[in-house]
């Protein structure tokens, strides 16, 4: 809700928010760690937590972060199921992502806990950026191998064709967003006009020059209608320019590839070798963190990374900050990227739960409208529960809404004989 004194966000991206106590863990709850390889050869760690005699496991995994404290790791295994935390082959970086590799990784934890530990029912889970992957699984795990999506937006061979993806029997989602490239196009400062030079700013195109309604926290900002149609294609724009530079480091390295059949030269062989990187600058951006009139809701200011959007925009640590060319077309592009709810959420049969909290300040009312509609299943339930991106009450007095959430699994769990 908008006021004239608003709450202040605090960061929620880190550990802090998401961790587990022992002391929350139910009684005679057993870790066990399992190594496993994907149908590409990638090896990946599988996190079991069981008390024993559950039929069913519910699987999360996010694709660049290790989840294992996941707080709805202890909720869950009081209703009954086992719990399941994959770790990517790429935690902490974007530099060996792709979502359609991430799949592989998804996919040797599917099978392994059907083939190997027997569960009866395997339930996807997947908080913030695990949401959109679990959709993209279940998209590609509904298709035969020769309808499955053959090479990354960079042009990798996915190998999804010859892998086994055995598909889910339900699906939770928690705090989701619309897609890392979604949630990018939304987040990204359009007023950079320089890409190797984050200070060079258009100040018309700036969402934190007064002159265009930004206002000094404490108070909310206010955006006109004409400033955000502007600001909102620009995003567009600059998200399209990072494409083609992209595309076109791509097309070189594929030139010199071409060229290397047909004459070998030194030239030609560095440059199909080379694997560039670079950085993406200022990504903490959107508006509606800073005026909190624009989508009404219960979020404090400020983003996921907290208040000062100096820090956050100019910081070393944010969304896409460090990429390849491969990486941020398969996972920072909207224009690009495979993994998006409303373009694989419509592919999802099975029985599904939607949790949205409803201060969340990186999913917003119509982002969560947006991804309800989209998914599939006719077996559908939607739950609204307060709490900021990880589920922490904004208001004082407001119960701890990862409780609540954890509750609203149980239920569900129980609801479809899960449990």
């Amino acid at each position: 809700m908008a006021t004239d004194a608003p709450r202040i966000a605090t960061t929620t991206a880190g550990l802090r928010a998401t961790e587990w106590r022992d002391d929350l863990l139910p009684a005679g709850t057993k870790l066990t760690v399992h190594p496993l390889r994907t149908a590409d050869g990638a090896v990946v760690t599988g996190y079991l937590f069981r008390k024993g005699g559950e039929r069913s496991v519910v699987c999360a995994m996010h694709p660049r972060e290790m989840v294992v404290a996941n707080y709805l790791v202890p909720e869950i295994l009081k209703g009954g199921a086992a719990v399941w935390i994959l770790g990517p082959r790429t935690v902490g970086n974007d530099l060996r992502l792709e979502h359609e590799t991430a799949l592989l990784d998804l996919a040797a934890g599917q099978s392994f806990l059907r083939d190997r530990m027997k569960f009866e029912n395997c339930v996807l889970q997947g908080t913030s950026g695990g949401g959109p992957l679990a959709a993209f699984y279940c998209q590609q795990a509904a298709l035969a191998g020769d309808r499955r999506i053959k090479s990354s937006p960079g042009g990798r061979p996915t190998g999804l064709d010859k892998a086994d993806l055995p598909a889910p029997d339900g699906v939770i989602f928690v705090s989701t967003h619309l897609g890392q490239g979604r949630l990018m196009m939304n987040v990204i400062d359009p007023s950079v006009t320089d890409e190797a030079d984050p200070f060079k700013t258009e100040a018309s195109l700036s969402a934190f020059e007064p002159e265009n309604g930004f206002q000094s926290p404490p108070e909310s900002s206010h955006y006109s209608l004409e400033f955000m149609e502007r600001y909102r294609a620009a995003q567009r724009e600059r998200v399209a320019r990072i494409d083609n530079a992209a595309k076109a480091l791509l097309a070189r390295k594929a030139d010199a590839r071409r060229r290397l059949k047909e004459k070998r030269s030194r030239e030609d062989a560095v440059l199909a070798a080379y694997s560039p990187i670079f950085q993406v600058w200022r990504t903490d951006a959107d508006p509606r963190c800073f005026d909190l009139s624009l989508e009404p809701s219960e979020r404090a200011y400020g983003s996921l990374w907290g208040a000062n959007p100096i820090v956050s925009n100019y910081g070393s640590v944010g969304f896409g900050r460090v990429c390849t060319p491969e990486s941020w077309l398969s996972n920072w592009s909207a224009l690009s990227s495979n993994a998006g709810m409303e373009t694989c959420a419509p592919a999802i049969t099975q029985p599904t739960l939607m949790i949205e909290y409803t201060a969340d300040n990186s999913v917003f009312p119509k982002d969560a409208d947006a991804i309800f509609a989209a998914i599939g299943s006719r077996d559908k339930v939607r739950r609204r529960v307060h709490g900021n991106h990880h589920g922490k009450p904004v208001i004082d007095g407001a119960p701890n809404g990862q409780f609540v959430a954890g509750q609203a699994i149980r239920d569900w769990l129980e609801d479809k004989r899960f449990v």
